[in-house]
């Protein structure tokens, strides 16, 4: 029996957005996590937060999708912010690469709080 999968959105504000992603993240749910970044991108919000700590799996169609949606993003002048990963996944990304362009943060609010859109300038 698999972990049933969710995808909320519990932020949004001006270009970012947080998507809280639970469960397997496999080929049977990838799609639906890369339908959800593709339509928070077009709604205005290209900087994206990836909240993982809920993530009990990943496959390599889960790792696939990060780089689409790090791409898409990208092309929309954007970004993708990794959070609260669990530790299975930060060893694929270290093995893979993917650790050296997709920024990693302990929490959903420290991505936020990291991100140059949330920074005062004095």
């Amino acid at each position: 029996m698999t972990d049933a999968f969710h995808i909320d959105v519990p932020h949004t504000d001006g270009t970012l957005a947080v998507m809280a992603l639970s469960g397997e993240f496999d080929i049977a749910t990838a799609p639906a996590v890369r339908a959800q970044a593709l339509e928070l991108i077009a709604d205005g919000h290209p900087d994206l937060v990836a909240d993982l700590a809920g993530v009990t799996f990943c496959d390599s169609s889960g790792l696939g999708a990060l780089v689409g949606i790090w791409r898409c993003a990208k092309d929309a002048g954007g970004t993708l912010t990794l959070a609260a990963i669990p530790d299975r996944l930060g060893r694929l990304l270290s093995v893979t690469g993917m650790d050296s362009f997709l920024p990693v943060h302990p929490s959903a609010d420290a991505a936020l709080a990291a991100h140059p859109a949330n920074r005062t300038i004095t």
